[in-house]
């Protein structure tokens, strides 16, 4: 039977090291597209509160969170899956 993962065998205690090792690129898929959607809407405010250019990229910005939301989701789970097999 495999050890549960961040758990270092030896002394039973969290592996910090696992768990900084995975949680950085999970904070790296979060801040692409945090950011992608943050620039979006900064171009919304520049352009203006009224509008159909500002309508469109506030879609536009709600629409790339849903999707980075998606990605960080898939990510966890086959990273989980990855995990779990070894």
């Amino acid at each position: 039977m495999s050890s549960p993962p961040f758990i270092d065998q030896s002394s039973g205690e969290l592996d910090l090291s696992q768990i900084l090792s995975e949680a950085f690129p999970l904070a790296g898929l979060v801040l692409l597209f945090g950011g992608a959607a943050l620039l979006l809407f900064l171009i919304t405010l520049l352009v203006g509160p009224g509008g159909l250019l500002a309508g469109f990229l506030t879609v536009v910005s709600q629409f790339v969170l849903a999707v980075g939301a998606g990605v960080v989701l898939m990510y966890v789970i086959a990273r989980g899956i990855q995990l779990a097999e070894r």
